[in-house]
This record gives C-alpha cells, structure tokens and sequence, in this order.
C-alpha cells in the first residue's frame, strides 16, 4: 500500500528532462495506471502527459508523451539514489523475443529516464512481460493494460494542446489508437480486426503438394495463406485440415504443382541424446529471407509435464520456426517444432532463466493426423548420417515460409 502511495504522489511531481512539473491536470486511470496532464512549473505551459504503475519489486514505471510527441519511460524508486545527469544504458526484452537497448538519464535521484523510439513504444503496448537489465539488476514487469493507457495518454497530448490546460477532464474517454504509434496494416476484413503479417515454417510431404505447419501459424489467418520456397514465387495455399488439440495444420498448393522432392518420416524411435535438425524461418523480415539450420539433441521423450506427444529438443528455435521439420541425422523428419518454453515467465516463477528448452511434435502424432487426412506420405528407416550441410540442402526444396495476415484478435490467441 505504501508503494502505491508513494506511486500517486510520484505521479504529482514527475519531471522530464530536467523541468520540474505541475499537476496532474484532469486524468488517465487506466487498470493501476494512474496521472494525467503536467505543466512546466517555471513556465507555466503545457509540458507532458504521464501515467505510473507500482510494481512489488518497489520500482515504479511511469510512461509519458510530451508536447513534441516524444515518448518516455522512467524507472523510479524511493531507494534509487542517482546523481543527477548520471546516465545508464537499460536492456529492455519484451515477452522473450524483441529486445531494444534504451539510454537513460538520472534528471531526477530516484529516477532513471530512455527516450523511447516509436518500435519500442508498439511493441510495449502489445507485450505482456518485460524483463530490463542494467548491470547486474535484473527486473520483471508484468504488463497489463499498456495499450489503452497509451492510447490515453496520446489522447491526453492532443486534447491539452488543443483545448489548453484548463479544460483538461477524463483523458481515457474517446481515446483512440495513437496515430503516431499506429502500425502499417493492411485493410480489416469486413466486421473483422484489423490484419498483421504473421509467419511461421511448413513442409511438403507428398509430390501432391501436401503441407504440415502447426495449427496456430494459420489460426486466424485473413484473406490467403502464402508459401514460399526459397528464392521462388509465392503460391497460394489452401487448408485441408487442422487440428488444434495437437497443434497441426494441412495445407495444399494449386493443383498445377507438384513437387519432385518432399520429406519422409522415420519409421523408427527416435532416442534421447539423438541429433537433431532443425530448419525454419525466424523472424521473417528482421534476419535473413533465407531459412536458419540449428543443431542440438533430443533431451526428452517427453513434453511440459510429462506429455508424450511431444519431444524436447535442445536446438534454438525461435518465433517463425513453428510449423518447421525436425529432422534426424539421416535427414529423415522426427518432429514438427511447435514451440519453446516461455523462459522470462519461468525466470518470474523460479528466479532463474531456463535455457535450450524447445518442443517438438512426434512423428507419431504426426503420422496420425496425416492418415486421418488420407495423404500419401512416405516413411523410411535412418541409414546413413548425413553432415548438417546435406540435410539442409536436401530440404531446401520442400521447407517453405508459410505466411498470411492475422487478425489482432487472432494474434492475441497465440
């Protein structure tokens, strides 16, 4: 309680770069978001809007937009003790996955200040987990409600510099999606949400053009679902079916193609400490075009608490690689990666960051749903090891980019 307090007068006496504020003027009261408008207190004028949140680990966040548009995000404390203009590099991560490093400036000695750049600002309004390094602290902050309270806040600026100081009121009503933080997104479907581009791996398994990806890369997807082979023109495809309890999708190419080369699947158990392969396109649009090979062994016959369906593999996947072959050393497939372990959420319960801990669907499961969807699939028995090279050459020709566009509502589900 005395942290919230402490959050509630913090938010009466907030300074950004340097000028000390008046105010709150009206209100955002958003979840535990609490502020509003602040003028310059030597001025007079309209300086910035802000809100704040107390967090357990006894620092406080505040988020702010000032009159040019900047954005801001502070970490203060009653314990920090800063010299003032004392600066201080922060590693921000956001749900495991993006990460950006912000320049922080000490205007105050128990708050740290980082301009955000506008990326950082959307990706903080989508994430629910942020984890920020300085040094050697490490802090967890669970996110919730930052999307509206942006949005208020950016209502709140143009509100103040429209009507002035004096008319300030509830900055939370009518507030819209901020345009200077709006993505590029392509057109809503009709009575839909609006698309994102989202992507994942698949695979062709037979010369019919049959192709595995998990259920959740197609799962919302609006308007058509792409595939791509490397360096060749995207084909569209179609779903056959899908399953969502196991995690797996069938899509087809246009009947005009056929393909001379496709995966088999192992006709043997796999055993753990095997090697395995795993192939796929992460981060599509941010690395390579190309797809990224990762190596590592299969650590357990077994998924999160004990599910047999699933294999746990130590090679790095990350976002992108759902849907991607897992194969042996003979190249033949083992798995279809579906995921990893959502390690800053295990950091958060138990202190410390797992690492290598990915999973993979069974050949087993695999084979069922391909039978239940009468595709003729093909198996065959490992022979031979094959260096990492030739596996990853082997499937160049049937390891493709599955993409499409997804609903926010969809992209919400995953």
């Amino acid at each position: 309680m005395w942290l919230r307090s402490f959050a509630v007068a913090f938010a009466l006496h907030v300074s950004v770069a340097g000028a000390n504020a008046a105010g709150p003027f009206g209100s955002v009261n958003v979840g535990n978001w609490i502020g509003g408008a602040f003028s310059n207190d030597q001025t007079g004028a309209f300086s910035h809007c802000a809100a704040t949140t107390p967090y357990a680990n006894g620092v406080i966040l505040v988020v702010s937009q000032n009159a040019a548009g900047t954005w801001s995000l502070a970490f203060a404390s009653p314990s920090y003790r800063f010299n003032k203009g004392e600066s201080a590099a922060i590693d921000v991560t956001f749900d495991g996955q993006a990460q950006a490093r912000l320049y922080a400036t000490a205007y105050q000695s128990n708050m740290l200040t980082a301009i955000m750049p506008l990326n950082v600002v959307r990706t903080f309004q989508k994430a629910s987990l942020m984890v920020a390094t300085a040094g050697r602290a490490v802090l967890n902050f669970d996110l919730t409600s930052t999307r509206p309270v942006i949005s208020a806040l950016a209502n709140c600026v143009s509100k103040v510099k429209a009507d002035g100081l004096d008319k300030a009121g509830d900055f939370t009503k009518g507030a819209a999606k901020p345009a200077a933080t709006a993505e590029r997104q392509a057109s809503p479907p009709a009575g839909g949400k609006p698309a994102r581009s989202k992507s994942g791996t698949g695979f062709v398994v037979s010369a019919s053009g049959h192709i595995v990806t998990n259920h959740h890369v197609v799962d919302g997807c609006a308007g058509d679902i792409k595939g791509n082979l490397t360096g060749e023109a995207a084909m569209v495809l179609r779903v056959v079916s899908s399953d969502s309890n196991n995690d797996l999708a069938l899509l087809q190419a246009p009947s005009t193609t056929t393909f001379k080369d496709f995966a088999r699947i192992r006709d043997r158990s796999i055993r753990s400490g095997d090697s395995v392969v795993a192939i796929g396109f992460p981060y599509h649009g941010l690395l390579t075009s190309d797809f990224t090979v990762t190596t590592g062994i299969v650590s357990s016959l077994s998924g999160m608490r004990n599910d047999s369906r699933f294999l746990q593999i130590s090679a790095p996947v990350q976002p992108g690689n759902s849907g991607g072959p897992l194969f042996d050393s003979t190249g033949h497939v083992v798995g279809v990666v579906t995921g990893k372990i959502p390690a800053l959420r295990i950091a958060a319960a138990t202190g410390n960051i797992p690492e290598n801990i990915n999973f993979a669907i069974k050949t087993g499961v695999l084979r069922d749903f391909l039978d239940n969807s009468v595709v003729p699939y093909q198996t065959a028995e490992p022979k031979s090891e094959l260096k990492t090279t030739d596996i990853a050459a082997n499937a160049r020709p049937y390891t493709m980019l599955i993409s499409c566009n997804g609903t926010e509502q969809a992209d919400a589900k995953r």
